[in-house]
């Protein structure tokens, strides 16, 4: 199993890299605030091609295997991009067969995935929901996709996503059954991990440019003559955040790989697994970045302050990390009372 890019793959993130740096300076992530969605930004993207990628050619999508999306989330985490990539990729690949797989394709109608399954027939806190679309639901043992008018607002939230609770049992725009039944429960699981896997690689581009703002901030920062990046202790704080960031790039890489050429089973642990190590990376990564800031770290005029707070909210619309862990353990090695 080689995880390193390949020469093509290599230049699809090098493509990526230098659009989300000419068409997404820090100056848009603020501007899109509190909505988090910078309309602009995705039509960009979209003339681009890349809110088709997950789809398959014959549905007019790009084909691209789910460690090259990964690349291009990584991209787009490290300039926390105000667009609902994430959730749209992700429940892009069920409506391949559905009358919407072509503007879904083009970028013209954005999906967002429910990540619970819905009470009465509400979908609670959708990522991208606010903006979205289409929305992809299990609602009680059918899995749906429901077409209609995009809220445009968003509850209050600290990581300014577009966040909304979405009816999926009766709209204008239309309802179609994607699957019932076990196979509905299957299709949401994997929708699901697929999520987890495209979050693990958005976590992981927001916490390399963390640590990159903690270092360029330590070696112009001066206390008794000298920058605070000469201290041992702070020079040590930051290089022993980059195994970890190393390990999660890998782990989803892992993942992606797994996902695509492996076993279905081992590639849903693998996703779950790259996610809370993201979670968690990024966590340490954004908070250890904010202290070397001192009391700059906690001011709105430091970028920092944006990056640790997306490190905390993005992960927690899935719910309780404690949660994912029990899952996690329940499936690597039995249920509580099992053999």
């Amino acid at each position: 199993m080689d995880l390193e890019p390949t020469e093509d793959q290599q230049a699809v993130r090098s493509a990526f890299s230098r659009f989300f740096a000419d068409r997404c300076p820090i100056s848009v992530v603020r501007a899109a605030e509190p909505l988090g969605f910078a309309p602009d930004l995705w039509r960009r993207l979209a003339a681009l091609g890349a809110p088709g990628m997950a789809l398959p050619e014959r549905a007019g999508g790009g084909g691209a295997t789910r460690l090259e999306l990964t690349l291009l989330l990584h991209e787009a985490g490290r300039v926390l991009a105000p667009v609902p990539l994430s959730g749209h990729l992700a429940a892009s690949r069920l409506l391949v067969d559905t009358p919407w797989s072509a503007e879904v394709a083009a970028g013209t109608l954005i999906a967002a995935p429910a990540l619970r399954p819905t009470v009465d027939g509400l979908a609670r806190l959708l990522p991208g929901g606010a903006v979205a679309d289409v929305v992809v639901a299990l609602d009680e043992d059918e899995l749906v996709a429901v077409r209609g008018e995009p809220p445009l607002t968003a509850p209050v939230n600290h990581a300014a996503s577009p966040l909304a609770d979405r009816w999926v049992r009766a709209d204008r725009g239309g309802r179609i059954v994607l699957a019932d039944g076990a196979d509905a429960g299957r299709r949401f699981a994997a929708l699901r991990r697929e999520w987890q896997l495209y979050m693990a690689a958005t976590l992981a581009g927001l916490a390399e440019r963390a640590l990159e703002l903690a270092v360029a901030y330590t070696l112009e920062r001066e206390q008794f003559g000298r920058p605070i990046g000469a201290f041992q202790a702070v020079q040590q704080g930051l290089a022993d955040l980059v195994g970890p960031l190393d390990g999660i790039r890998l782990l989803t890489a892992k993942a992606a790989w797994c996902a695509d050429e492996g076993d279905p089973a081992e590639a849903a642990r693998l996703a779950v697994m790259a996610f809370l190590a993201a979670t968690d990376v990024a966590r340490t990564t954004t908070c250890r970045a904010v202290h070397f800031h001192g009391g700059y770290g906690v001011t709105l005029e430091y970028d920092v302050q944006l990056y640790f707070r997306r490190a905390r909210g993005w992960p927690l619309v899935l719910g309780d990390p404690d949660e994912e862990y029990r899952r996690l353990a329940d499936d690597l090695f039995g249920a509580e009372g099992g053999n």
